[in-house]
């Protein structure tokens, strides 16, 4: 699959509206058949950082994380995608339920998931990102494996 083109939009409104329209409400689904729902809340989250490069709260929107938004779809669609567990920074331990893609360039797209009422799994977008600091730490993490993280929501 080809690496999807940057998005070129003129202020943070245009590209939310895309977020809104290709994602909120559009049927995603990954490589292996997991539906994915994109939250209103998860575009601060995804596409905006910390004026001073800190923690700390995401106050800046980000040109340069909201011009690969259509990387997004474009991972979880990719069956040569690698998967990793999810690292939980409060808890310092990798998550089941947290699966990390990787497809372009170190580019990370994170999903929660959960089971449906129909006991399938379910996926939550968390954030995406360029990992270019952490994308060895990612690549070096346990690999995602859907019985485990099954499992683990069953009980």
């Amino acid at each position: 699959m080809p690496l999807p083109p940057l998005l070129h939009y003129g202020t943070a409104s245009e590209y939310k509206h895309h977020y809104e329209h290709h994602y909120q409400r559009a049927n995603i689904v990954t490589f292996d058949g997991i539906r994915v729902y994109f939250k209103p809340q998860k575009f601060g989250h995804a596409f905006y950082e910390n004026s001073q490069r800190k923690k700390g709260p995401k106050d800046e929107f980000s040109p340069v994380r909201a011009q690969r938004m259509d990387w997004i779809k474009a991972t979880l669609e990719n069956p040569s995608a690698r998967l990793y567990k999810g690292w939980n920074k409060e808890d310092k331990t990798y998550e089941e339920n947290r699966r990390v893609s990787v497809v372009y360039d170190g580019f990370v797209v994170v999903i929660e998931l959960s089971l449906n009422t129909h006991g399938e799994l379910k996926g939550n977008f968390i954030t995406c990102y360029v990992a270019d600091q952490s994308i060895n730490r990612i690549v070096n993490s346990p690999e995602w494996d859907r019985d485990r993280c099954l499992k683990d929501l069953e009980k």
